[in-house]
């Protein structure tokens, strides 16, 4: 907005500012000669006076007219008030958020630039998936982004994509209350999330599937987490489990989880090494090798961050991995972005860290559209997903990043993905 304008403006100010200094200056100095009774001094001094007041006047008249200027930029676009009379679709509703203010402005934001994102033929789309969300009923709209090509990587943590397995494999979770007796809870066998409640019990079949499932795996070879979760993922759908990772693994796009253990994959593990004395090695070096390979091979990069915490870090990651890898001198930033988060900047949090922040480090694309939207994400992202859904009537083609996938022995030969060029997006069940 006008920046050579803004500039001009405080220029023109600091001008100001020196002229008043020196006037000052002046009529401090032509006291002091009033009381000497120094006719010259003075006559010469008054002169100078008069001079550098109508430089001053003429400046003045030149901030005026600079900030009116800049007063028209500012005052470009009118906020539009919603009409709760209108019958709309939810992609209506928030295409009208994006003319209001505040959190509901940036949903509509985060949409509009989703879209953009999608729609964008050179663009590579990684997705951040924090916190413990599948719980809440958001998987499924994953599982969707997954199917339409929305998205080409995921990286998540490892409750997001084993909780889920729960819900896929036909038990649930139960609506609660934040208000209760969690000692009660406890001697019941309930697992609380707030208000979300899981039966203990049901719980732990979930991670013995994950430990069955690691039984199944050689533990002489090191797995990025991406090929450990290409494997589980097969292994569900082959037993007809439709969870994120079956998803992924049928449509050949990636999962990573750099903080996999922190969650049943961990349990499990533990359970494994127990029984056995043997654990499968996940490297989650690898993981960033082959990250850095996906950013080197995009033409652009773009991401969708649910939360924050380590999925949101790792992905920006991938841009200062791509920066180092071609000499470090030219940055390659992330060119869309969007963030749906509760946190706030000022703890010093990854989470909270604004979009303008990571410029400084060459992580987002400073001319890049982007959307930081502070809001609950059982909120946002369901809104977004259905706005897309309304949007969108086409399966992207997605990038092809099923070169992950190459060092698997245990997996068939990949190749390319034939997809005919327009295929009907899959509907949005939520």
């Amino acid at each position: 907005m006008g920046n050579g304008n803004n500039g001009r403006a405080e220029k023109l100010m600091a001008k100001e500012k020196k002229l008043t200094e020196e006037i000052t200056e002046i009529r401090e100095q032509l006291s002091e000669i009033e009381r000497e009774k120094a006719p010259k001094k003075l006559e010469k001094l008054e002169k100078k006076l008069e001079t550098k007041k109508e430089e001053f006047l003429k400046t003045e008249s030149q901030v005026q007219k600079c900030m009116e200027t800049r007063k028209k930029e500012y005052l470009q676009e009118k906020l539009e008030a919603i009409d709760p009379s209108k019958e709309r679709k939810v992609s209506d509703l928030l295409g009208a958020m994006s003319n209001t203010g505040f959190q509901g402005k940036q949903l509509g934001l985060a949409a509009n630039v989703f879209e953009k994102m999608i729609r964008d033929p050179d663009t590579t789309i990684l997705l951040g998936y924090a916190g413990s969300m599948s719980t809440t009923g958001q998987w499924k709209i994953i599982r969707w982004l997954i199917e339409n090509h929305y998205i080409d990587g995921l990286v998540s943590t490892g409750a997001n994509i084993s909780e889920d397995i729960l819900d896929a494999m036909g038990y649930g979770y139960y609506k609660g209350s934040h208000v209760v007796d969690d000692y009660e809870l406890l001697q019941c066998q309930i697992d609380r999330f707030y208000d979300v409640y899981a039966d203990e019990k049901e719980y732990r079949k979930m991670e013995g599937t994950l430990l069955d499932f690691m039984k199944t795996l050689p533990t002489d070879k090191a797995y990025s987490s991406a090929e450990y979760l290409h494997l589980l993922g097969k292994y569900l759908d082959e037993k007809n489990i439709n969870s994120i990772t079956a998803t992924a693994y049928r449509e050949k796009i990636p999962i990573f989880s750099p903080a996999m253990a922190d969650s049943g994959y961990g349990v499990a593990a533990c359970e494994l090494q127990k029984t056995t004395g043997k654990i499968p090695i996940v490297n989650q070096f690898k993981d960033f090798v082959q990250l850095g390979e996906i950013g080197e091979k995009a033409k652009t990069t773009s991401v969708f961050y649910i939360g924050g915490g380590v999925p949101k870090d790792t992905i920006q990651l991938v841009a200062v991995i791509v920066d180092l890898s071609r000499g470090g001198d030219i940055v390659y930033p992330h060119k869309y972005a969007i963030q749906v988060t509760t946190d706030s900047p000022q703890w010093g949090s990854l989470s909270g860290c604004t979009f303008e922040e990571a410029i400084s480090w060459g992580k987002i694309d400073k001319e890049g559209e982007r959307a930081f939207c502070h809001c609950d994400a059982t909120i946002a992202l369901p809104m977004i997903a259905q706005t897309i859904s309304e949007r969108v009537k086409e399966k992207r083609t997605g990038r092809d990043l099923s070169f992950v996938f190459n060092d698997l022995k245990e997996v068939e030969k990949i190749g390319q993905q034939a997809k005919p060029e327009k295929m009907a997006a899959t509907p949005l069940k939520i």
